[in-house]
């Protein structure tokens, strides 16, 4: 009677294995599974039918980039990275280096690179002649309708820690009033227009009562706490002219893309199995 029981049990679990792997519908002769829309849905924690709508979007998109022969080589991302570091005014290994602060894992970060790079391949297959070419004006209405955008404080009042020991400036990070006797602290003032693109890009882009990532200077490591910021700069409209230019681009090439594949899902052999 229990190997009976044990037997209708497996065969249950079998049928059950079977169903969840089973297709539910096809998207151009590739399968989406039971299983797929079960996992979409409980990632996104949203039902099923957006679910589908979202599975169907992803695999028109990897059959676009395919079609395409589009692919993404580790030089590729290198190459990414620099244009990123350099339109921050920073070098590629000091770029790497605050990243691999902000990310537990730079490998999350190296393969939302990867997917961003991807987007921007099959953009310029799709997008190259369809869509217009952002122009002076284009680029002067965008920054006049939103300085804010392009602001950033005049002045930073910071507290600089500085050792050679980079396990003691963690330390301080989790505790600020730790008394450590290899690390040396300093409060500072430093104004946006005297600073380097490394420290300016670092005060930017960390909140007030945050620490920077910690970055190397004068031999030695540095972790600045970032206790105030004061005053409104506004960058010059020739400064952030080429970022401005593909702010621009890049919502156009969105838009381009978005009507781009819901023609697609229209047209899409889509069959329903289940």
């Amino acid at each position: 009677m229990k190997k009976l029981f044990i037997s209708v049990l497996m065969c249950a679990s079998l049928a059950h294995a079977g169903l969840v792997d089973a297709v539910a519908l096809t998207v151009n002769n590739d399968a989406i599974t039971l299983y797929d829309i079960e996992a979409k849905a409980a990632q996104t924690k949203g039902d099923k039918n957006a679910a589908v709508s979202m599975l169907i979007d992803e695999l028109l998109y990897e059959q676009e980039l395919q079609k395409h022969n589009i692919s993404v080589s580790l030089f590729d991302i290198n190459e990414y990275l620099e244009r990123v570091a350099a339109s921050n005014g920073l070098e590629l290994y000091a770029f790497k280096a605050i990243i691999k602060q902000k990310y537990e894992d730079y490998a999350v970060f190296e393969e939302e690179t990867r997917k961003r790079i991807l987007q921007e391949k099959l953009v310029q297959k799709l997008v190259r002649g369809n869509i217009k070419i952002a122009t002076q004006e284009d680029l002067e209405i965008y920054y006049d309708n939103n300085k804010a955008q392009f602001a950033s404080a005049s002045k930073f009042e910071v507290t600089q820690f500085a050792s050679k020991n980079r396990t003691s400036l963690n330390q301080i990070m989790e505790n600020p009033k730790a008394k450590l006797e290899d690390v040396d602290k300093q409060n500072l003032v430093l104004e946006q227009n005297t600073i380097n693109g490394q420290i300016k890009y670092l005060l930017n882009s960390t909140n007030t009562k945050a620490f920077t990532p910690i970055f190397t200077s004068n031999q030695h490591y540095v972790t600045l706490l970032i206790n105030k910021k004061e005053g409104e700069i506004i960058e010059s409209f020739e400064s952030v002219k080429e970022k401005i230019f593909n702010i621009v681009m890049g919502q156009r090439e969105q838009k381009f893309l978005k009507e781009y594949f819901e023609k697609l899902k229209i047209t899409a052999d889509i069959k329903v199995i289940r």
